[in-house]
């Protein structure tokens, strides 16, 4: 259970991380759609940050809860979402 719990924690984090990013990459304010495509993206990053820190930094007891699954989430989500930002900045 402690598991799915961190699992959820990771998934709403990206999502913040990516409508933080938002706000951190300005964009023209003509992109419409662009909140729930972030926080999916953020999401989906976060899941797999967090599956890659858990599976790089905790041999032991590779839990979800875990500072290297936050860490891998939190770095994935954030860089996943600027990665799209700035190419989509790039392009306008």
């Amino acid at each position: 259970m402690e598991n799915w719990i961190g699992v959820g924690i990771w998934i709403v984090l990206g999502g913040a991380i990516g409508l933080g990013m938002k706000a951190v990459v300005k964009l023209p304010p003509t992109t419409p759609g662009h909140s729930r495509l972030l926080f999916t993206l953020g999401a989906f990053a976060a899941c797999i940050g967090g599956m890659l820190g858990v599976g790089i930094f905790e041999f032991d007891d590779p839990v979800a809860l875990s500072i290297g699954g936050m860490g891998g989430a939190v770095v994935f989500a954030a860089f996943m979402t600027w990665l799209y930002r700035w190419g989509i900045k790039a392009l306008t």
